[in-house]
């Protein structure tokens, strides 16, 4: 038999990235997750994810801790900023200065070691909150440095970037995630939860995950603060 491919999954532990991990299986990878303890806030999303590696079966689960220096100007770093409880114009308080970039330089270095040829990541273009790197146009430039940058695509490999999720609603994500068996309850979206992996209920996070199980009509089991009613 032949050996399956391999991917490399960026997977945070929450709804679109176990939505990601699940997708990425069906179409036949061998997955190897990758996930990042940079500083933030809501650090209970590790165990989520570690839980989520293990339902859905990767082949390994890599776990890299930095600290992500010069990210005092975001919420999800510094516990001194309020993670906004309501809809903000422009570039969100919550945006982490060159996240996602940072997040696949290291995916790229595990693939071509590897020698993955797929990457995947779980960002979403439709139901975001204004961060300029989940648009297409971001993943099409990060995709032609990896071929631009790399041993493995100078001498003729070429990497993809998947972005499976990238022109769902977050109803169509749920959706898709559903029909996977992916279960959600063990997922952390929220900006600030409690220590248990609870959601706040307020922030943008939960309050579209909310929105996205209310629109395509299926059970919301996402766990909330018992202090916090769940967002209608």
């Amino acid at each position: 038999m032949m050996d399956k491919q391999k991917a490399v999954v960026l997977l945070s532990g929450g709804m679109d990235s176990a939505t990601t991990l699940a997708l990425a299986n069906e179409a036949g990878y061998d997955c190897y997750a990758l996930s990042f303890d940079y500083g933030q806030r809501h650090r209970v999303e590790l165990q989520a994810a570690s839980d989520i590696a293990l339902d859905l079966g990767v082949a390994e689960h890599k776990f890299i801790q930095f600290d992500l220096g010069g990210a005092e100007a975001s919420a999800l770093t510094n516990p001194g900023l309020a993670v906004p409880d309501q809809p903000s114009e422009g570039i969100p308080v919550t945006y982490v200065p060159a996240r996602n970039t940072v997040f696949l330089a290291f995916a790229l270095g595990w693939a071509e070691v590897l020698e993955a040829w797929a990457i995947y990541i779980g960002v979403n273009a439709v139901d975001y909150s204004g961060y300029p790197d989940c648009r297409p146009e971001y993943i099409a430039a990060f995709e032609r440095l990896a071929n631009l940058a790399t041993r493995a695509g100078v001498e003729g490999r070429h990497f993809s970037l998947h972005t499976p999720l990238i022109h769902l609603t977050k109803g169509q994500i749920i959706q898709q995630g559903h029909r996977l068996g992916v279960d959600y309850s063990r997922t952390v979206s929220c900006y600030s939860p409690d220590q248990q992996g609870r959601g706040c209920g307020v922030c943008d996070a939960c309050r579209l995950r909310a929105k996205g199980f209310a629109d395509v009509g299926i059970e919301d089991t996402t766990r909330y603060a018992s202090a916090v009613l769940k967002p209608g």
